[in-house]
């Protein structure tokens, strides 16, 4: 067994304010899109510089708010209808990937649609620099002992405050491994050759899709939720269901079609005003 390490949820304070390593990680997040961007855009021609970012920020934002608004509404509605204000206090965790990805995906086609770009088009292009921000956020998590494993007896499992005396698995960083570094790996070399137009996206569907399931066995369901189904399916689970087959349902039109993404890999991309 292992010790959870208890790490202070505040890194700085400055009087009544203070800098959470929670809203850290999304700091971190929004940076490495930022420079994982930087690195397609030098061999793609689906947006100039000045447009990445502001597609960057739309999708921030979507993140942000869909993350948010999503915990509340799949998760726990009826103590957030109770308690209005705590709805802000985004510091204190309360955010599903889930409702994230939603938010993302009407952010993004928002923005493409500010500069002609087809849905998929932007989508291609975004989905890769997505699962570095999940492992941040995951650390996130880990760091905040919240979103806890299930009782174990395995070598690594870990005491956290408030989840009682038993060792549980340290299933935020089960999550960071795979959501994020493995479907990092696995859909930045996907997408680095030429592939069908939606196929990036289908991947990224897919590969989230399976992987948050698979982590979802060795996660302690919401209290309040308990499981759902057969002693064994969560709401994770259940939410990750329409993702998988989006993307099952994508990649099979992607390849069915067969049309090349020419937006999105160049030889010679346009050069950006901004250096």
């Amino acid at each position: 067994m292992l010790n959870y390490p208890h790490i202070a949820p505040e890194i700085i304070n400055f009087g009544p304010f203070a800098v959470r390593w929670y809203g850290f990680m999304y700091v971190l997040a929004f940076a490495s899109a930022i420079i994982l961007g930087r690195l397609r855009l030098a061999k793609s021609r689906t947006f100039t510089r000045e447009q990445f970012d502001e597609v960057l920020v739309f999708g921030f934002l979507g993140v942000l708010l869909g993350a948010r608004l999503g915990y509340i509404f799949f998760y726990n509605p009826v103590y957030y209808f109770r308690h209005p204000l705590e709805v802000l206090m985004i510091w204190q965790g309360g955010m599903s990937f889930h409702g994230g990805f939603l938010g993302v995906l009407i952010a993004q086609g928002l923005a493409g649609r500010r500069y002609g770009k087809n849905f998929f088009v932007t989508m291609d292009f975004m989905a890769p620099l997505v699962p570095p921000g999940i492992f941040f956020v995951r650390l996130g998590n880990f760091i905040n002992a919240e979103l806890w494993g299930r009782v174990t007896d395995v070598p690594w499992g870990m005491v956290f405050p408030g989840a009682g005396p038993l060792p549980r698995h340290p299933s935020q960083l089960y999550e960071a491994i795979l959501e994020g570094l493995v479907l990092f790996i696995a859909l930045w070399r996907f997408s680095a050759k030429p592939r069908p137009h939606m196929a990036v996206s289908g991947f990224f569907a897919l590969g989230y899709g399976l992987l948050r399931s698979f982590a979802e066995f060795f996660r302690q369901p919401d209290p309040h939720l308990g499981f759902l189904a057969f002693g064994f399916v969560t709401m994770g689970m259940l939410l990750c269901v329409p993702i998988i087959v989006t993307g099952l349902t994508v990649l099979y039109l992607a390849y069915r079609k067969k049309v090349p993404n020419k937006d999105s890999v160049s030889e010679n991309p346009p050069q950006s005003r901004v250096s």
